[in-house]
């Protein structure tokens, strides 16, 4: 039975939450180009250097939150109605998808209104080219930041559907335990909860408020460090529905099963306690932050290295024993049996591919010392990119190919293009990604539309500057076009008739190693919840009680521009 013929509902909020998604994937893609193609100075065309930063923010918001929230929303409603094998709660569910889709709406006019010069409403310029990291005293319009906070109180909302059907089916099912794939669904969810406090409170009590003119002066380092509280865990909030699927549905792909559920178990628990308190990480060059905190940070950072070394034994193990049940032999030949030819496998194992190299990348980043090297260069983005670029980005796309046809009961369309569109975002990323590790090096700075200085001259490590700016430009050419044959072929699936049999179905075969090896206490949220946010009292309570001390909005600063 196809997941669309038993989850009919389900299926059709999945739809609406992935077409918004690559409705999302697409603009942001263009705003990429236009950023690669202007900052190396290939072309400047399409716009000014001052439009540059508005195309910016636009690229940052409309993939990083828009693309990875309206994804990941569809994605957890497919597991976990697959999982539970019950509809989801309708009405909590529609309401959240309405309720982030207002908030889409108001953040993209915000930023687009900069672009088009469109007038001012409620008393202040429709604009918003205050990057991703939207934190004071760049200011934009209030609508981009009640938009922001729409998105995330609709995420919380989704969230209520999934442990909404969690208790409902515990009421049919006591003693039992919960489906991996639920399991994680929740255990990111918590996380999630957790870590989009800090952006919350930045949102709500200080930015809104603050655009609006209610206040005057906001301090800055107090709102960066409650933005940069929930920017590290979000990384891990697009990374860890990519880890749901290295671990159910890559093995299955591969033609085998799931190593150890335990080990999957143990690897979400650590993500949840250890995802939070790591954001000072960001913030090794500001002052009003003590050395020992950021030093907590950094080794909290270090121990998430954990999880993902785990994530990389068990998932190779479960696609080796996939390999071998095809009839592979030897240490390494193995990799010769995999279903390369099959674009939901490939784009996977191509995106864990290139997360692993950004693992080494964030090592880097973590080290308070070795940060200094790198620090707002375009190091960081270089890193950014292999890690949500790719490992969640690719995947995103690869496990589209498999799970489309099962929410639309339609074949994939344009199966040429889906088996190269893979291979064409790894060699751009490849390309742009390590340039511009290597410009980062030499210290060519990011987040600029002029890196260049008349007075200075940049010398690469490895490479010439030229060079480095031209490998950019291609890279980021190239996954443009990665992004555009992944929505042509999208779009002509999602238009295309049904009929004929799909070769594709949702069933999850059971892992080598069950959830009954593994102990109970594993599922035990609360006491986990507990530990996390004992950890983050330890990592944040100091720091932040000393920032408030003198006052919420002392030391003050007026928006900028001014």
């Amino acid at each position: 039975m196809v997941f669309v013929d038993s989850y009919p509902k389900t299926s059709k909020l999945v739809r609406s939450e992935f077409i918004v998604a690559f409705v999302a994937l697409g603009i942001g893609a263009l705003f990429g180009v236009v950023q690669a193609l202007h900052r190396t100075g290939v072309f400047r065309g399409f716009v000014s250097s001052a439009d540059y930063y508005t195309i910016l923010t636009g690229h940052g918001v409309l993939l990083a939150l828009v693309f990875t929230t309206f994804f990941i929303a569809g994605l957890f409603a497919w597991a976990v109605s697959n999982s539970l094998e019950r509809e989801l709660p309708h009405r909590i569910a529609w309401s959240a998808f309405w309720i982030m889709l207002t908030g889409t709406v108001l953040a993209a006019v915000s930023i687009i209104g900069g672009l088009v010069g469109a007038p001012s409403i409620l008393g202040h310029d429709l604009k918003a080219d205050v990057l991703f990291t939207f934190y004071t005293p760049l200011k934009a319009h209030p609508a981009f930041y009640i938009g922001a906070a729409l998105i995330i109180v609709g995420s919380w909302i989704a969230g209520l559907a999934y442990f909404k059907a969690l208790w409902e089916w515990r009421s049919e099912n006591p003693g039992e335990r919960i489906p991996l794939q639920t399991f994680m669904v929740l255990t990111t969810m918590l996380m999630w909860y957790i870590s989009t406090i800090g952006v919350a409170v930045e949102v709500v009590a200080f930015l809104i408020p603050w655009s609006l003119g209610l206040i005057q002066n906001v301090d800055p380092l107090l709102t960066r460090t409650l933005f940069w509280y929930f920017g590290h865990p979000v990384v891990y909030f697009w990374l860890m529905p990519a880890y749901l699927v290295w671990y159910t549905i890559l093995p299955k792909l591969a033609g085998g099963r799931l190593f150890s559920d335990p080990l999957a178990r143990v690897v979400f628990v650590a993500f949840l306690l250890l995802s939070t308190p790591v954001g000072f990480h960001h913030q090794y060059t500001d002052p009003g932050i003590p050395s020992g905190y950021k030093f907590i940070a950094m080794t909290n950072t270090m121990f998430l290295l954990l999880p993902s070394l785990l994530t990389a034994f068990t998932v190779v193990a479960s696609v080796e024993h996939g390999a071998r049940q095809r009839g592979a032999k030897g240490y390494l030949s193995w990799l010769r049996n995999l279903p390369w030819g099959k674009p939901a496998f490939a784009g996977c194992m191509l995106a864990g591919l290139m997360f692993a190299a950004g693992g080494f990348s964030g090592m880097i980043n973590a080290g308070m010392n070795i940060n200094y090297l790198i620090h707002n260069t375009i190091w960081v983005p270089g890193h950014f990119h292999l890690t949500v670029g790719t490992a969640f980005a690719l995947t995103a796309m690869a496990i589209s190919y498999w799970l489309v046809p099962q929410i639309t009961g339609k074949k994939l369309q344009q199966r040429t293009i889906a088996t190269l569109q893979p291979y064409v975002w790894f060699v751009g990323m490849a390309l742009m990604s390590n340039a511009m590790h290597r410009a980062g090096l030499a210290g060519i700075p990011r987040r600029t539309a002029e890196p260049t200085y008349d007075e200075f001259a940049f010398e690469g490590v490895a490479g010439t500057v030229g060079e480095m700016r031209i490998q950019i430009a291609i890279g980021g050419f190239l996954l443009f076009v990665g992004a555009a044959m992944f929505l042509i072929v999208m779009a002509d699936t999602l238009l295309a008739r049904r009929g004929g049999t799909l070769s594709v179905n949702s069933n999850i075969p059971e892992p080598l190693s069950g959830a009954d090896h593994s102990p109970r206490i594993l599922d035990n949220y609360k006491l986990w919840t507990a530990i996390a946010l004992l950890l983050i009292v330890i990592a944040y309570g100091p720091p932040l009680a000393s920032m408030v001390a003198d006052g919420l909005f002392a030391p003050g600063s007026p928006p900028i521009p001014v």
